[in-house]
């Protein structure tokens, strides 16, 4: 038996495990600072033991990283609107929207905290939808920039607002962001 197989459980008690386990994490990031959140408290509000938790993930920053990657994949939709100003825009927004949400930011604040990896959970998924919303616009024969660029100039300030200030993004802030960036983009091609 390979190492993959002897960590799942048959019947499904993995699943569970992990979804309570996951449950729990939001729940104590919404009621208590992220400094509390210890593996024996996550166990003991998941119902189960913390052996378990150590076992699984081996300390509360890879736990961390492991929710917050189970929480920014796959909840923003990359939109088509047949143009990149409007893709950019609608995606930016509905990134600006998730952000905004407490429990959201709670959980990226704790993961970021935790370390490196905690880090990279947040934004991973962000990376490659932004840089599905670039190649669409390179297969329609337009001139996109480079993944990078979009990276550092919308997510940079995107994410900055929403840990470091009090200032929420809103969707105008995020259009004017976009066509800032469109704009300097054509002038530097």
């Amino acid at each position: 038996m390979d190492d993959a197989q002897a960590q799942v459980r048959p019947g499904g008690r993995s699943a569970k495990v992990r979804a309570a386990v996951h449950h729990a994490v939001a729940q104590l990031l919404a009621e208590e600072p992220a400094e509390a959140l210890t593996i024996p408290a996550v166990a003991a509000r998941a119902g189960v033991h913390p052996t378990t938790v150590y076992r699984r993930w081996g300390s509360a920053a890879q736990l961390l990283s492991d929710v917050a990657t189970s929480r920014f994949s796959g909840d923003v939709v990359v939109p088509d609107t047949g143009t990149l100003a409007g893709d950019l825009e609608r995606w930016l927004g509905d990134v600006a929207t998730d952000l905004a949400d407490p429990d959201t930011l709670a959980l990226m604040r704790a993961a970021i905290g935790s370390g490196p990896e905690g880090g990279c959970a947040c934004i991973g998924d962000r990376h490659e939808q932004l840089s599905a919303i670039i190649e669409r616009e390179r297969s329609r024969g337009g001139r996109a920039p480079a993944v990078e660029s979009a990276v550092d100039f919308l997510l940079g300030p995107l994410y900055y607002r929403a840990i470091f200030s009090a200032q929420p993004a809103s969707s105008d802030w995020a259009r004017e962001l976009v066509s800032t960036f469109l704009s300097a983009s054509r002038a530097l091609a």
